[in-house]
């Protein structure tokens, strides 16, 4: 989503240099920090580029505490964030509220999104809408996994961090780890002699 008159703020945080973006209305944005800060800045103008770096006002100020609290293990609060949905499908609207409601520890499946939605068949429209998350964290998409508990993927917003460690740094149970190898070579069960 481009738009003109946003501004934007880099700050640090425990898995690096993360950035966000904001117009009047709340939050257009986050950036998970890619391998360089000057990468993250470059993603963030590709996306808002008449943003203007600037102090935050208080609504992304506490968007930002608390990616810096999440993001060093700590339990980060969104509920009182402001974010601009304008320009974003009502669908995927939908499935953000749903998934901002996720408590930090848990996941769900695309499929039990799908179903809180009352649309079982659109576990694909789902998956799509969290592929397309622009605000990462504070609408925690990495608590969304695959059938299967594969917590590899997170939008193109996350930079270099994947799920898995979002959902590690976040204490997940060991569900969100499993891997494609876990899954499709389990280990086998003892055999019994007798």
């Amino acid at each position: 989503m481009r738009m003109s008159g946003c501004a934007y703020t880099i700050f640090d945080t425990g898995v690096g240099r993360c950035g966000i973006a904001w117009g009047d209305a709340g939050i257009v944005g986050v950036q998970l920090p890619e391998s360089r800060e000057i990468e993250t800045r470059k993603r963030l103008y590709r996306l808002y580029p008449d943003a203007r770096e600037m102090r935050p006002p208080p609504n992304v100020e506490r968007a930002v505490e608390g990616m810096v609290a999440l993001l060093r293990g700590d339990g980060g609060d969104f509920t009182d964030v402001a974010l601009d949905m304008s320009g974003i499908h009502a669908f995927n609207q939908r499935v953000y509220a749903i998934t901002r409601g996720i408590p930090r520890g848990e996941t769900r499946t695309y499929a039990e999104i799908a179903a809180r939605l009352g649309a079982s068949g659109a576990v694909q429209a789902v998956a799509r809408a969290i592929a397309r998350n622009p605000f990462v964290v504070i609408v925690p998409c990495h608590r969304v996994l695959e059938a299967g508990g594969y917590a590899d993927n997170i939008s193109p917003h996350g930079g270099t961090i994947s799920k898995r460690r979002l959902l590690s740094i976040e204490g997940a149970g060991s569900s969100a780890n499993k891997t494609l190898f876990d899954v499709l070579l389990p280990v086998a069960p003892p055999r019994l002699s007798g």
